[in-house]
């Protein structure tokens, strides 16, 4: 008996979007599935006011790849949003990244070469040769000042674990300039969908069947009987039935508000840097889009430990957790009909054009579209 379709697509989010409209393109039959009550993984947004909140959290896209900026953009107009955090520490504000601006409400410096000198000579009183762990890499980056006030405790929370319990190697680099310049990412094309990112999902998703409520694990043998091959979104190590151990991840809390004042911060995002402050971020949803809105929605963001009932978010990339998703890869190269793909599936931390890139390859290669044929790269 043939099946209903080609493929089965296990997740709506960016990565399963992507596949299906590339594979629809080349003529295959697709069913995606989302056990959410909408379409878009974490990059969905919900109208509040007028104003396209982005409810799992604040995405900005950036990308230096001319293809695939080109590629979303078939999709939804951007605007010129250029991300540009502010810090809080116990009241006291400062620019992000750390730039001319910051050193200057840090210590008054005004030329690049006293900020530099400033560094300096603060690593060199340290002594640090060898970091052991991530406080010591970035005292060692950065020196006492930047890092007790805008890394210490925000990494911490972040974390759920002091610093120096922490590995060295998850701050390799520091964004470090000595510019008077706030644009908190280096990359070419930036910006967010005029309208929000539904529409980005929805232009992929056009013309593909898509059945929401619908858990995978709930009915996985008559849903995998519908296709020949399934794409594959969700926990690799749930898809294995936890048979190594569980993937540790950090997740996420929000709280949403809807405010009576039409601005209540002045800003997309704001960072708490201090212990006391319960969440790490502040975002005000209508400066993403230039909202005029009378009344803004805000949403503050709580980390917090992952469990099997919470949203993963933060892959924990220590070497427990590195030698656990290895037993689930090479279980996942056996899996003849299974194409595994996107943050969960690869427990990789994935920007969304690394998704996309990601989805496009594989989609390519899976179709056998050659360079010359319409699929980016």
């Amino acid at each position: 008996m043939t099946n209903t379709y080609d493929y089965l697509i296990v997740g709506s989010g960016l990565f399963g979007a992507v596949f299906a409209h590339e594979a629809t393109k080349a003529g295959k039959k697709c069913l995606v599935i989302d056990k959410r009550e909408h379409a878009g993984g974490n990059v969905y947004c919900k109208e509040m006011e007028g104003i396209n909140v982005h409810w799992y959290g604040a995405h900005i896209f950036h990308t230096n790849d001319k293809e695939i900026w080109d590629y979303v953009n078939q999709f939804a107009e951007f605007n010129r949003y250029t991300n540009s955090p502010v810090a809080n520490y116990k009241g006291e504000l400062y620019n992000l990244p750390f730039n001319m601006n910051t050193f200057y409400r840090l210590w008054g410096t005004k030329t690049p070469e006293e900020a530099k000198q400033k560094i300096a000579d603060q690593i060199e009183n340290l002594g640090i040769t060898e970091p052991k762990n991530m406080e010591e890499q970035a005292l060692k980056l950065v020196g006492p000042d930047i890092y007790e006030k805008l890394i210490k405790h925000y990494t911490e929370k972040q974390w759920g674990r002091k610093a120096t319990e922490l590995p060295a190697f998850i701050i390799k680099r520091l964004p470090v300039r000595f510019t008077y310049d706030n644009n908190y990412f280096n990359d070419k094309y930036q910006g967010i969908p005029v309208g929000g990112y539904n529409k980005i999902v929805e232009g992929l998703l056009k013309d593909v069947e898509v059945r929401l409520n619908t858990d995978f694990f709930a009915d996985r043998e008559v849903l995998s009987s519908l296709a020949d091959k399934i794409v594959f979104t969700g926990k690799i190590d749930e898809y294995f039935g936890y048979q190594f151990g569980e993937l540790e991840y950090r997740s996420l809390k929000f709280e949403v508000e809807t405010l009576d004042q039409e601005n209540y911060q002045g800003n997309a995002v704001f960072n708490y840097t201090d212990a006391d402050t319960p969440y790490n971020r502040v975002y005000e949803h209508k400066h993403f889009e230039f909202g005029t809105q009378p009344k803004t929605v805000i949403t503050k963001e709580y980390p917090l430990q992952g469990s099997r009932g919470l949203e993963p978010y933060y892959p924990v990339n220590d070497e427990n957790n590195s030698a656990i998703v290895k037993k689930y890869q090479d279980l996942a190269k056996a899996e003849k009909n299974v194409i595994f793909g996107g943050r969960l599936a690869e427990y990789r931390y994935y920007d969304m054009h690394q998704v996309i890139g990601s989805a496009l390859v594989k989609a390519k290669r899976e179709l056998g579209v050659s360079q010359e044929e319409d699929v980016a790269i």
